[in-house]
């Protein structure tokens, strides 16, 4: 009878294991899966701080209005006698492995960022107005923040007659 009691508790036992690993697995993609979307808000959160920046470069320009060459000119804007930040520091992308931003530039100068991650999102609707079109995105590479304040804004020159 004690050898049968034995198989009896180590099938317990091993049914326990069993079911440890289990629990343990579902934790790791619940907290893996919040892990995402929290680096998901913070791509938001920089991403709306690199459009600011961007928008706040081209609007302070001295003479025409011109977008930054590099991000590296938010930092610290190259223009001025005296420093001028548009952006605190340089953010790295949250989603990619490397940090590193996919620029969008028109005429060589940068308008807008976006991650460089291909992955799906999680978050895929009820954006803000300003985010409205991330609504449906495949991936993250597809959440571009840009300022496009510069192709409707019209400088009136002395020559010109307002209408």
């Amino acid at each position: 009878m004690a050898k049968n009691q034995i198989g009896v508790t180590y099938l317990g036992l091993l049914f326990t294991v069993a079911l440890g690993s289990i629990a343990l697995a579902g934790t790791g993609t619940l907290w893996q899966m919040e892990s995402r979307r929290d680096k998901e808000k913070e791509l938001l959160f920089i991403g709306e701080e690199y459009r600011r920046a961007i928008a706040s470069y081209y609007d302070n320009s001295p003479g025409d209005p011109q977008y930054p060459a590099r991000l590296a000119d938010l930092a610290h804007d190259p223009r001025f006698p005296m420093p001028v930040r548009h952006l605190r520091r340089l953010y790295s992308d949250p989603m990619s492995a490397d940090g590193q931003w996919h620029l969008i530039s028109r005429q060589g100068r940068i308008v807008g960022v976006a991650s460089r991650s291909l992955q799906a999102p999680i978050k895929i609707g009820d954006f803000p107005a300003e985010q409205s079109d991330f609504e449906g995105a495949c991936r993250y590479a597809d959440w571009q923040f840009v300022h496009k304040g510069g192709a409707s804004r019209r400088r009136i020159t002395v020559d010109e007659d307002e209408p």
